[in-house]
């Protein structure tokens, strides 16, 4: 989709577009405040601007809208490279081990236990064992730092799916 498409659809397909990126109603009803957008670094912009005024509640609601790593059977079968937008972001975990692969699950199973949401991180260009570094290293975080780290991850990733609209 291009810019021009996005502006030119109806509001409700608009929503649907921008939910391909960020599942959270505020960010979406806030970024459409401000269509039609001259180009795409006005829509970035924009997107970032609600963004930095949403809270926890908006966050928890982005967050999911991401797969949730339960079990290596769906981890495997998630990020198998099936074309879809996580699945293309996340297709470093396609190729790891399965001691990775199941060091990721265990810790999203106790990251959800710890925090309450699964673990969010802009996968794109990194390994399963980097995720799987980065996972470890969170789970010390306070719950406060936490959100906010997951919720920068969570800002950089819609940024990446908006990059698409070229």
């Amino acid at each position: 989709m291009t810019i021009t498409e996005f502006n030119t659809l109806t509001k409700d397909a608009a929503s649907q577009a921008l939910e391909l990126c960020c599942v959270s109603q505020r960010w979406i009803a806030g970024v459409l405040e401000e269509r039609p957008f001259q180009d795409l670094s006005a829509l970035q912009q924009r997107a970032n601007f609600v963004w930095s005024t949403l809270g926890r509640e908006d966050y928890l609601e982005a967050f999911e809208g991401h797969p949730k790593i339960g079990d290596v059977t769906s981890l495997k079968a998630k990020y198998s490279g099936s074309g879809n937008l996580a699945a293309h972001e996340q297709s470093g975990v396609s190729s790891a081990s399965d001691k990775v692969i199941e060091r990721l699950a265990e810790g999203n199973r106790q990251y959800e236990e710890i925090f309450g949401y699964i673990f969010i991180v802009c996968a794109t260009g990194k390994s399963a064992q980097e995720m799987c570094e980065l996972l470890e290293q969170r789970l010390d975080n306070d719950p406060e730092k936490e959100l906010a780290v997951a919720a920068e991850e969570q800002r950089k990733i819609l940024q990446i799916r908006l990059e698409q609209w070229q």
